[in-house]
């Protein structure tokens, strides 16, 4: 593993970049308030523009760790307003493994935003970090974005009954994952 942390990515319409103290307002306005955009997250919807400055703050400081890996979504013609966020939830280093969230604003839904993100995250997390593989978890009733992960070419691996917790409470959680030799071969 090489671990070089958040470093900015580029895409045709995207920049993946650090967050920073005063993404916090965008992001409280964009996403991290609004109960449909985070139904189907393990945090609630934040009750004022504090908590999430409190959030953004603590990224922030995480970005001093190499194998920290969360990037602000930001349109490439307006990188200072953030619409969504995707980054790495949880990593296992002995097995090389990555595990992705993402969250991205109601009004870029269905526009293929963060299928291009995933792609680009996918890229990075494989060919500059060296991850083996990288996997990602929905809820069963969040049906787009497993198909977010379908198209970034993430396999569907089975689901896990009751075995995930959300703002919805206890639910069944679907797995998807790909490995490195999995892109290898598709080449």
């Amino acid at each position: 593993m090489n671990h070089k942390g958040t470093q900015t990515l580029q895409t045709q319409r995207l920049i993946l970049r650090p967050f920073a103290y005063a993404d916090a307002a965008s992001m409280f306005n964009n996403w991290a308030s609004d109960p449909i955009v985070t139904q189907f997250l393990t945090w609630p919807p934040h009750a004022n523009l504090e908590v999430t400055q409190h959030i953004v703050t603590d990224w922030m400081a995480n970005y001093d760790f190499p194998d920290t890996y969360q990037w602000a979504i930001t349109l490439i013609h307006n990188p200072a307003e953030v619409f969504g966020s995707i980054g790495v939830v949880n990593q296992d280093e002995l097995k090389q493994e990555a595990e992705i969230g993402y969250v991205l604003s109601r009004q870029l839904w269905n526009q293929g935003y963060i299928t291009e993100a995933f792609e680009e995250v996918l890229r990075y997390l494989f060919e500059v970090v060296g991850f083996n593989r990288v996997e990602a978890l929905h809820d069963v009733a969040n049906g787009a974005s497993g198909r977010v992960m379908q198209k970034v070419g993430l396999r569907f691996e089975g689901i896990s009954r009751q075995g995930g917790f959300n703002n919805r409470g206890i639910v069944d959680q679907a797995t998807y994952a790909i490995i490195k030799a999995d892109l290898e071969r598709s080449e």
